[in-house]
């Protein structure tokens, strides 16, 4: 498909009320240019998207907000914003289903095209054991400059981009909410870092505070910037099933290191071995599955 349409324009559509991404994608394939949108009536437009009349009018009226395109050009001086056409954007999300048409970011936009690139992620609750195995799995791939992505979360993410960041490596956080409302606002000093050293991301504006539904939604981005996702801790019903489940859906490939049986910390991990997650006892268990990588990565 060919976009013909104005980048601010398709920033401005993808923020209005009750745009969503699959009207997005169905619109732009109708009108490549984004220029018919803007003539139509809200009944018109309810009748072409089959939504109701309130809702159409809430859209348009969103539409035709110049303060929301001032709004959209003044975040774009504090923060990145990258399109689902710019070059920036990574080529591996672009192959998910429903991948984020926008993304904000905040830091060193370079490390989106670094290879090779881990999702490192876990329970929010980990055990006495969690940072040994965080430690053993990751910290040479990270000395050898792997990128490590994860979620910013409490417990094995936050660890994760702690251990990179402290060894110098290079890390991506993907959140959950706006930049302006850090969520959990105790990792705000975390943030900070992050922005300095490595890369966060969102799909969602500056401003929009964390909901709940948001964490499972990004989690998709999680698994889908990297080739593969590790399991460091996991509960059987947990926010790290759902990514593992999305890796799985989205043709990833999927570690985990196994645990004690008495911990229900590690009840996730010992059940997706068994149903065909690679084990890892060792960094080297991950680049060997990936040894085109490494040795791409070492030319």
């Amino acid at each position: 498909m060919n976009y013909l349409f104005d980048r601010l324009d398709f920033i401005h559509l993808s923020r209005c009320r009750y745009a969503t991404r699959t009207f997005i994608r169905k619109w732009v394939r109708t009108d490549p240019e984004l220029k018919k949108i803007y003539q139509l009536s809200p009944y018109e437009l309810s009748q072409i998207i089959r939504i109701p009349h309130q809702k159409a009018q809430i859209l348009l009226k969103d539409l035709h907000n110049p303060q929301l395109k001032k709004k959209i050009l003044e975040e774009s001086r504090d923060f990145h914003i990258i399109t689902i056409v710019d070059e920036y954007y990574p080529s591996m999300l672009n192959t998910i289903k429903d991948a984020p048409l926008v993304l904000y970011g905040s830091g060193n936009l370079d490390l989106l095209a670094k290879q090779p690139m881990l999702s490192v992620i876990g329970t929010r609750n980990p055990s006495n054991e969690a940072f040994g195995k965080l430690f053993m799995a990751i910290a040479p791939l990270i000395d050898a400059k792997w990128v490590i992505v994860s979620g910013m979360a409490r417990g094995v993410d936050s660890m994760a981009h702690r251990l990179t960041l402290k060894r110098q490596g290079n890390t991506i956080a993907v959140l959950g909410g706006g930049f302006r409302s850090i969520y959990p606002r105790e990792h705000l000093p975390l943030y900070q870092k992050i922005v300095k050293q490595g890369l966060a991301l969102s799909e969602y504006p500056p401003d929009a505070p964390p909901q709940k539904y948001h964490f499972p939604e990004r989690n998709r981005i999680i698994s889908g910037l990297t080739m593969g996702t590790l399991v460091i801790e996991a509960m059987k019903k947990s926010g790290t099933m759902i990514t593992v489940n999305q890796a799985l859906d989205q043709g990833r490939d999927v570690f985990a290191v196994p645990g004690n049986p008495l911990l229900e910390q590690c009840a996730g991990c010992n059940r997706i071995i068994q149903d065909g997650a690679k084990l890892i006892q060792s960094a080297e268990d991950i680049y060997t599955e990936w040894n085109y990588s490494f040795r791409l990565f070492n030319k």
